[in-house]
């Protein structure tokens, strides 16, 4: 059964949910945490007239139950409530930088992390200006100096962002890094040869590699997530612009995009610098 049959044979339970603002606005709310009457009249600002229907439906739904006088989910309710949570931050994402990603290459996200692409609505967007050129590269630069762990998908290099990566591993901090082939081709020669060959002999440094193109940039600590992109042709790495979030969310979403690509890469180039 494909999305449209599925639908079609629902249309009336989904709509139940998504064309009432009050029935959303009470699956929100308690997906949260349980709640009396007197707060979801806080919360909705509706009265009590308005939301005991609503209440008394969710339950003949099994959606939601009274537990010590106080309304909260069923197991089976959370499932729901999760959905209609996601649903929302997918959407609110996609339209809050609605310009970065119609203007960006985001194939190089796998389906997978797309659909959690909610996770990044608390982020914002950095653009290079006129007056402040390099503005984005600066910050995440600033963020791998006060990083405790780095993990790092890096579609260009810069004798700037090595030194930073080669500092930091000194640090006796924890680096892992993939690099695409045309990356790692780079990386065989000056200066960047020799940065690597002292960086050989230490231990918390990973550099992994993929022999395809790696459209994409990430910078994950454990502070701060930076989600780069190539230009909409696929063909131009736009260093200009960066989404950047502090939020743990957003984090976890870049830890399992790094995750992702770690468990498809081709090879470990740790201790094999020749390439």
């Amino acid at each position: 059964m494909n999305s449209f049959e599925i639908y079609y044979e629902m249309e009336d339970n989904l709509q139940a949910i998504y064309r009432s603002r009050l029935l959303t606005e009470i699956l929100l709310s308690l997906n949260e945490s349980s709640r009396k009457l007197s707060q979801l009249r806080e919360i909705t600002g509706s009265t009590s007239q308005a939301i005991i229907p609503k209440l008394r439906k969710l339950e003949e739904d099994h959606l939601i139950e009274t537990k010590e006088r106080e309304y909260c989910l069923t197991p089976v309710g959370k499932i729901v409530a999760l959905g209609v949570a996601d649903s929302f931050a997918t959407v609110g994402t996609v339209s809050k930088f609605k310009y970065f990603w119609s203007t960006h290459y985001i194939e190089g996200i796998p389906t997978p992390l797309l659909k959690e692409i909610g996770c990044l609505y608390n982020s914002e967007v950095l653009y290079d200006k006129r007056t402040k050129i390099l503005s984005v590269y600066s910050n995440q630069l600033k963020i791998i100096k006060n990083a405790d762990h780095i993990y790092g998908i890096s579609s260009v290099i810069t004798e700037e962002y090595a030194d930073s990566i080669l500092e930091k591993v000194k640090e006796e901090t924890s680096v892992e890094l993939i690099v695409p082939l045309n990356v790692a081709e780079e990386l065989k020669q000056s200066p960047y040869v020799e940065k690597l060959q002292v960086l050989k002999s230490y231990k918390n440094f990973q550099l992994k590699s993929k022999t395809e193109d790696l459209r994409i940039g990430l910078i994950v600590t454990d502070k701060c997530l930076v989600l780069s992109l190539y230009k909409k042709s696929g063909t131009e790495y736009d260093i200009t612009t960066g989404l950047f979030s502090s939020d743990p969310k957003a984090i976890e979403w870049g830890e399992r995009l790094f995750e992702y690509y770690k468990i498809h890469s081709d090879a470990n180039l740790h201790g094999n610098y020749a390439l």
